[in-house]
């Protein structure tokens, strides 16, 4: 029959057959690639569109729809950044649990990821976990970065310092900007910053080393002169004090704080009767001044107690103090070039010792009063 004439060559030839067929399922196998790759590109570039809407919601202070969109964005391309986009607005929103879930399963793919880490860290410090805010932190600070590595480490140490500074924690800051502050490029605005922390981390002496290195550069900084003022005062160094200050106060006329730090510095430096290059006449009037001011204190310091009622026990404790001062009244009031180093020693002894009492007893006082508390709680080092 005509039909088996017409199939017989045809299935005479097999390896015809298998190379037509092979080459029908190539073509239909790059059509069904091509298809799949444009529909991968597809989803890529609606992932990208999705991750970019999600950043503008972000700048436009709608977090939530941000969320969505990073949402979306996942959905269509997992990638690495998308994930951390939304890790760190759901920690934003207060989405803790969920955010750390993915930051954590971000940590693990990349442990030494430094935008991770400080995300994760920032997570921690929001929850006021410090141990594990400084495991976190660190490992931003000395981790691996994509891009400006020198800068994130620095915003990521300087954000570490004022979360330990906030909680508290200043034995803690200060090592980190002793650490810090051995590592940071020399720019007087970096370093004025680092003086203004150790200030707040109550280490003084750093505070107006880096305050000093500022001026080094920048002689006319007010903010540092002001600091290494504020600084020196901290450390009863109100010579140190006096001249910052006079400076400061030269160039800002309207800083209260800074006028009012060197009023006090004055008056310590001119209360002191043993001042280098203050003898004779000048110590002893200032001997008489502090040791009548004292009294006064006393007498008042007495008063107050006495209206307030039940302070018997800290009355009682001011009497041996108001005997000794009588005691001496009149050898004081005789003060001249001939008395000897003993008897204004005795002289300067109580009035130091009023001084402290009535600090504990009736608060801390102002004026010369505060001037005379300041040379008794460091006698040695106000002129430094």
């Amino acid at each position: 029959m005509a039909t088996g004439i017409t199939l017989k060559p045809i299935a005479s030839k097999p390896p015809v057959v298998i190379v037509g067929l092979t080459i029908l399922a190539v073509l239909g196998f790059l059509s069904v690639s091509r298809l799949a790759s444009r529909f991968r590109q597809e989803e890529v570039a609606l992932g990208r569109h999705m991750y970019q809407q999600g950043l503008a919601e972000l700048r436009a202070g709608r977090p939530d729809q941000a969320i969505e969109d990073f949402r979306a964005a996942i959905t269509y391309d997992d990638q690495y950044a998308y994930q951390l986009s939304l890790a760190r607005a759901l920690r934003d929103t207060g989405h803790t649990e969920e955010s750390e879930t993915y930051l954590l399963n971000l940590w693990e793919q990349s442990p030494q990821d430094g935008a991770v880490n400080l995300a994760l860290g920032r997570l921690a410090a929001r929850e006021g976990q410090i141990e594990k805010t400084l495991q976190y932190y660190h490992n931003a600070i000395y981790g691996v970065w994509a891009s400006d590595a020198d800068a994130n480490r620095l915003k990521a140490w300087l954000e570490l310092i004022e979360f330990l500074l906030q909680h508290s924690a200043s034995p803690q800051a200060q090592a980190e900007l002793i650490a810090l502050s051995a590592e940071m490029p020399r720019r007087p605005e970096l370093e004025l910053q680092v003086a203004d922390l150790f200030e707040q981390a109550q280490d003084h002496e750093h505070a107006l080393m880096w305050y000093e290195r500022t001026l080094q550069v920048e002689k006319g900084n007010v903010a540092a002169l002001t600091g290494a003022g504020n600084a020196a005062v901290s450390l009863g160094r109100y010579r140190t004090a006096e001249r910052y200050l006079q400076s400061a106060a030269k160039a800002n006329p309207r800083d209260q704080e800074a006028a009012s730090l060197l009023r006090t510095s004055d008056l310590v430096l001119k209360a002191d009767p043993f001042a280098p290059r203050v003898y004779g006449t000048e110590r002893n009037r200032r001997l008489r001044s502090a040791f009548e001011t004292a009294g006064k204190r006393l007498e008042t310091c007495e008063e107050d107690e006495d209206k307030a009622g039940g302070a018997e026990t800290e009355s009682n404790d001011l009497q041996p103090l108001k005997a000794r001062w009588d005691g001496i009244k009149h050898r004081v009031e005789r003060l001249g070039a001939a008395s000897s180093d003993e008897e204004q020693d005795e002289v300067m002894r109580l009035v130091f010792d009023i001084e402290l009492a009535t600090a504990q007893g009736c608060g801390t006082p102002a004026g010369m009063d505060q001037a005379l508390l300041i040379l008794a709680q460091n006698p040695n080092g106000v002129e430094r």
